[in-house]
Parts: C-alpha cells; structure tokens; sequence
C-alpha cells in the first residue's frame, strides 16, 4: 500500500458544487481548496490535493476559528460528518467570513 504525501499542490479553477459560481485560481500559486464566495468545499482529499478520499460528500463551512490571527474555517462533511480544517484564503467573502462567524457564536 502506497502513502500519500502529506501535501499535494494543486492550484485550478472549478465551478463551485453549492453555490454554482466560479472560482478562481488562487492568486500567487498558492492552493485552492474552498468557494471564496460560500466557503463551501468538497471531501474529495486525504490530505491535502492528493484526491483520494471515497467520501466525496460536501464540506460545509460550520465555524470559523482565529488562530495566530489567521481565520481557520472548520468544515464539516455532509455525508460522513469528519471535520476538516483549512486556512481562509485572502480573496475569501469577508461577509460570508462573518456571517459564518455569527452563527457559529449562536450555537
């Protein structure tokens, strides 16, 4: 059985799954993982962009937390429910960050 690398750098565009808008490259190579637009993402890695996870569900982006004055939004699955972490890009929708952000703090 093969290990993946802990890091694989994929950087493209695609069509976002929930919200249908385009998102773009990530400006200065680095790596798009998330709809800068919902925040919304897909379970389709084990770490990240080496694309072999089996889940493929969508990742819902469930909170927000700011560590090292970084935003980190913590997606939850849909479908199996696994929490995965990732930085906010800096394109990212502010208002969607807070939005997030607010109702995380509801809970």
């Amino acid at each position: 059985m093969s290990e993946s690398k802990k890091f694989t750098r994929i950087n493209e565009s695609f069509i976002c799954e929930n919200c249908k808008k385009d998102v773009l490259m990530s400006p200065g190579g680095k790596c798009r993982n998330h709809c800068t637009h919902c925040l919304y993402s897909l379970h389709i890695d084990i770490n990240p962009g080496d694309r072999l996870s089996n889940c493929g569900g969508m990742l819902k982006p469930d909170f927000i937390e700011v560590k090292s004055n970084k935003n980190i939004i913590h997606h939850r699955c849909l479908k199996c429910d696994e929490i995965r972490p990732n930085k906010c890009a800096e394109d990212d929708d502010f208002g969607t960050i807070l939005k997030i952000m607010q109702s995380s703090k509801l809970k």
